[in-house]
């Protein structure tokens, strides 16, 4: 059984009365229970009484709350079968619930009066999604609820203007490419930061980036083993003494690499050698 905006008091107690016997007494509570629950209703307004639903109507109770701002809000109340001495629970079209502070000697307008200064809380938060819905073409959600802390927003050529008038001040231009920086110094051929732990590969095992192209507009980071090895494999490539010459995979320009080992594996060579 439902109650509607309309209800008032007589007719609520007409639903506890109307009962059908086939529910049997498990399903009643104690008539000191519904006095008391009518009684918490007249302290919170029966002008804002929604609906009531479930055992005699005031199981679950819906009351229209407005905020600061005018909009209105669906507060709706589930008592538990020990209430008062286990605290309802809330359901709301918010993006969260307040944390309930209950005691045994608690009511139903101190639910009323928490969930109203949980909306002060939310004002801010609800005006920018205002101004966003208003300045934005937003997608998604065509129709946004309260509860919706979401906005899936078009962008175009002037989104970084349209997004500071929301925010109110200049947001940073992007920053500019830099090749020390961490997403830069992937080796341009094998894609990885660090060359394999490998014995074949010596000191270069587990190696970072070494070798950059000298074009300012390219700069592209590479393993010198993995460039060496790429260089090897292209026929354009040309070779003097130790040294490979061809041309940057990405920009073309001219770049090299020694087929030599390092100075530290020459260096132990040479110590073997000698």
């Amino acid at each position: 059984m439902a109650l509607h905006a309309t209800s008032s008091r007589d007719s609520v107690r007409a639903a506890v009365e109307g009962e059908p016997e086939w529910a049997g007494d498990a399903s009643r509570r104690p008539a000191a229970f519904y006095s008391a629950v009518f009684a918490q209703i007249e302290e919170v307004g029966w002008e804002r009484l929604v609906s009531g639903k479930g055992d005699g109507g005031v199981s679950c109770l819906v009351f229209r709350i407005l905020d600061d701002q005018g909009r209105n809000h669906l507060l709706e109340i589930t008592l538990p079968m020990n209430y008062p001495s286990s605290p309802p629970c809330l359901v709301a079209d918010v993006p969260y619930l307040p944390e309930l502070q209950w005691s045994k000697g608690s009511r139903l307008k101190d639910v009323v009066c928490q969930f109203q200064e949980h909306l002060k809380i939310l004002q801010d938060y609800w005006s920018i999604m205002d101004d966003i819905d208003k300045v934005l073409w937003v997608v998604d959600p065509t129709k946004p609820t309260f509860a919706m802390s979401h906005r899936r927003i078009a962008l175009d050529k002037k989104f970084h203007e349209n997004l500071s008038t929301v925010l109110d001040f200049a947001l940073p231009p992007p920053p500019s490419v830099n090749i020390e920086d961490d997403e830069q110094v992937d080796c341009g051929i094998c894609y990885a930061k660090h060359l394999p732990i490998d014995d074949e590969l010596g000191t270069h095992s587990g190696g970072t980036t070494d070798y950059t192209c000298e074009n300012p507009s390219c700069s592209r980071a590479f393993h010198s083993v993995c460039l060496r090895d790429w260089l090897r494999a292209i026929t354009t490539t040309r070779q003097s003494f130790d040294v490979l010459f061809g041309n940057c995979p990405y920009c073309s320009d001219p770049v090299a690499s020694s087929l030599e080992t390092s100075s530290m594996e020459r260096h132990e060579v040479f110590a073997v050698r000698f």
